[in-house]
């Protein structure tokens, strides 16, 4: 018998982990919050990478390949790549409208949609701006649907899911009221930023947008531009220049050096920096680099 139990147990296969391609750093580290070990995670791309232009690699369809969801931004982010990556896996799971895709975008509330569709404004996402993880409480909307989903696609494993799901979004909820309640007074300061990736993160905080370093969402910045910034920054002055760590650093430096403002370079995704390095700790060392502008 003894020997019978031990045959049967090396011929049932042992439950594989759910194998999640993660179009971004920030929904790699969401996706291993909610899965623990029951995945196995794979970040497409890394925070010094811009997200916009992202080559699809070989290895990265290799990766495509053998998973069993993708996790995406959406609202068009990652148009430039990741329909390729898709459409050359040749994985039948993760194709748009199935279960193993999900975009994040579709449970998050989005901004900045624009009025109108014209590719010479730049660099426009019809469905709103897409850098909706600068919002804590969008993190929350997608934590809820993402843990679902998985929970859908492994079954045996469903508890395990809705569980760490329930955890992460009691320690989350937490965490926000306390970062609202610590960042209060950085409300109706001013600053300039690089692009519109910091939106959201502007809007929670209730800071405001004194001017870009780009012309137009895309647009690298141009001399001309710049010098007509720092014109219209005497007459209504910022507090600061802030720009994401993946961002081309000169702009910022030329508009900080002569407006006299601080460059203050921001994480904007899990691994934008060393204490960045998931998703609470993105926005704790965000939050803390921004109260330095605190009234």
């Amino acid at each position: 018998m003894r020997l019978f139990l031990l045959l049967l147990f090396f011929a049932v296969p042992a439950h594989a982990a759910l194998q999640v391609f993660a179009c971004t750093p920030e929904w790699a580290s969401l996706a291993t919050e909610l899965a623990g070990d029951k995945a196995s995670v794979y970040a497409a791309t890394q925070a010094l990478q811009d997200p916009h232009r992202i080559e699809a690699r070989p290895s990265l369809i290799a990766r495509a390949r053998r998973a069993d969801l993708m996790v995406c931004t959406g609202a068009d982010l990652e148009a430039g790549w990741a329909p390729l990556v898709q459409q050359q896996s040749g994985n039948a799971k993760i194709q748009a409208g199935q279960p193993g895709y999900f975009e994040a975008a579709s449970a998050a509330t989005l901004i900045d949609r624009p009025a109108r569709l014209d590719r010479s404004e730049g660099d426009v996402h019809p469905a709103g701006n897409p850098h909706l993880h600068l919002d804590p409480r969008n993190i929350a909307r997608v934590a809820a649907a993402l843990g679902e989903r998985m929970a859908t696609l492994d079954p045996p494993e469903a508890a395990h899911y809705r569980a760490r799901t329930q955890a992460f979004l009691q320690r989350w909820e937490e965490a926000t009221a306390r970062w609202a309640k610590e960042a209060a007074s950085l409300r109706g300061v001013p600053v300039v930023v690089h692009h519109r990736d910091l939106t959201y993160l502007l809007a929670w905080l209730g800071m405001r947008e004194a001017g870009a370093l780009e012309p137009k969402p895309g647009l690298p910045p141009s001399s001309a531009h710049l010098s007509q910034l720092l014109e219209s920054l005497k007459r209504q002055p910022a507090r600061a220049v802030l720009r994401s760590a993946y961002a081309d650093p000169r702009p910022a430096q030329w508009l900080g050096e002569r407006a006299g403002l601080p460059v203050i370079v921001l994480p904007f995704t899990v691994g934008g920096n060393e204490k960045a390095r998931d998703l609470f700790a993105l926005y704790e060392d965000t939050l803390a680099r921004l109260r330095v502008l605190a009234r």
